[in-house]
């Protein structure tokens, strides 16, 4: 297994597969629904109050973009920053190499239990499972996080990660599991959030006051100082990053800033764009270590993990710019009808189809840049304004190229492209194709519409109504109209 792998759930069907069962629980559907559409209808709100938000998407696109351009000289100094503010920097090739490195740290510790911070960047790894078998029991204390722990579950959104629950059955989780971690829940606990709230915090409060060791990721992180930040909703991260005595953080090596004042821009276009908010309730920075004051051991993982491999394609590396606010997720009608775990992937929606299989390179990832409609609402939605389908398509097509060159026998597909690509690529035989199809045309489908076409192509014809090919091309027209004269 390499580094890779753990981006995706190994054995985990691909997405054509699981999309087909997501499609037919009405219950996930039905919740899906209901959240992305109150998420979608508050980020509107947010970002409607600001007179400039289109002049914010385009400064984060651009601190991004020009940050990926130098990205190994903004490390050094980051790396410079956290040494000389107290910090320990380790550098992570990949998964396994990060796995070892926070499991060494934790055991020299002499503690066998965490406390955890949501985290994308473990999660990608399999930090938790990677502990476990290094006999380190993880705690996971966001909210969403918790239950699906709680619920030997997979994370669904990148925001909301039990997205997929209703409150009843986050109730049932609590009231059948939670004994098992720790403190149980409350005896008669209803399905009111409150009553939920509530039961989590008095179950996550014993493990906050006992924990020496906590595990972090990072939002970002400031080259120039060596700050980094977290921002969440509920508190439970600040707990986490003040009350232990030694703080790990797993960061994604393109987390990092190239200044301090860049956070302007990006704690503008983060809380708006995520939680419909005009900024997270929790914003923790921390430099390094300060005597007395929060934990006394800081240790910054810098993990690439098909980071690099990435930032080698100059179409597919602005996926990298992305700042895990989820707003393709909440926009996206595939998203909306399939729910993350069809996506396979640490990483689902519009986004995981892109930053996926570039982590990943090949295999199991392959179907995930087909998991999209093209609708452009990704796009649109993204702060950091990453051309989400543009993407796809460069994917695809290396995805289509792959499967040609392993094939032995070139594919139907590989054959109708090749020559579709023959007949574009020249104005003589796009005219004459163009005129065979004007003369078929009125000679099968009279009416105008094309009815039902035969063999596999019913697939196409039986869900889209098509016109027919006109009798006159555009170039036909103007040769005849402005060529010959005619005004």
């Amino acid at each position: 297994m390499t580094g890779a792998d753990n981006v995706v759930w190994l054995g985990a069907p691909t997405f054509p597969d699981a999309a087909r069962t997501a499609l037919a629980d009405t219950q996930l559907r039905s919740n899906l629904r209901r959240a992305t559409g109150t998420i979608r209808d508050k980020r509107l709100a947010a970002t409607a109050e600001l007179p400039h938000w289109e002049e914010l998407r385009e400064a984060g696109d651009a601190l991004k973009r020009r940050t990926l351009r130098h990205l190994d000289r903004h490390l050094q100094r980051l790396e410079q920053s956290v040494i000389a503010a107290g910090g320990t920097v380790h550098w992570a090739a990949d998964a396994v190499d990060a796995n070892r490195i926070v499991a060494d740290i934790v055991r020299a510790t002499g503690e066998t239990e965490v406390v955890k911070v949501k985290s994308m960047a473990t999660q990608e790894i399999g930090l938790n499972e990677a502990l476990a078998e290094a006999g380190v029991s993880v705690y996971e204390t966001d909210l969403a996080e918790l239950i699906v722990q709680l619920g030997e579950d997979r994370p669904s959104h990148i925001l909301v990660p039990a997205i997929h629950r209703n409150r009843a059955e986050v109730r049932d989780i609590f009231r059948s599991e939670m004994a098992k971690w720790g403190r149980p829940a409350p005896e008669g606990l209803s399905e009111d959030p409150r009553d939920l709230a509530e039961a989590a915090r008095l179950h996550l409060r014993e493990k906050f006051l006992r924990a020496k060791v906590a595990i972090s990721g990072a939002n970002f992180a400031a080259a120039d100082t060596g700050t980094v930040t977290v921002v969440e909703s509920e508190g439970n991260g600040r707990m986490c990053l003040t009350l232990p005595e030694t703080l790990i953080t797993v960061m994604g090596i393109e987390k990092v800033l190239p200044s301090f004042t860049d956070l302007e821009v990006f704690l503008q276009l983060l809380p708006r764009s995520s939680t419909g908010e005009r900024m997270n309730p929790y914003t923790s920075m921390w430099t390094g270590t300060t005597e007395g004051d929060g934990p006394q051991a800081f240790h910054l993982v810098l993990l690439d993990n098909g980071r690099t491999a990435t930032l080698k394609d100059t179409v597919g590396r602005q996926a990298l710019a992305c700042i895990r606010c989820s707003a393709c997720l909440n926009v996206c009608p595939v998203y909306e009808r399939t729910g993350g775990h069809a996506y396979g992937s640490v990483y689902p929606g519009p986004i995981g189809a892109v930053l996926t299989p570039q982590l990943l390179g090949t295999g199991h990832a392959d179907s995930l840049p087909f998991a999209s409609t093209l609708c452009g609402a990704c796009y649109d939605a993204c702060p950091v304004r990453i051309n989400i389908p543009e993407v796809l398509v460069h994917l695809r097509a290396k995805a289509v190229e792959a499967t040609s060159r392993k094939a032995a026998v070139p594919t139907v597909e590989a054959l109708v492209m090749g020559a579709a690509a023959a007949v574009l690529s020249a104005p003589a035989p796009l005219a004459l194709a163009q005129r065979i199809g004007a003369w078929g045309a009125r000679i099968l489908f009279p009416r105008g519409r094309i009815g039902r076409l035969p063999g596999p192509l019913r697939s196409w014809s039986d869900t889209r109504d098509t016109p027919v090919p006109p009798s006159e091309s555009f170039r036909a027209w103007w040769r005849r109209t402005r060529e010959g004269g005619n005004p």
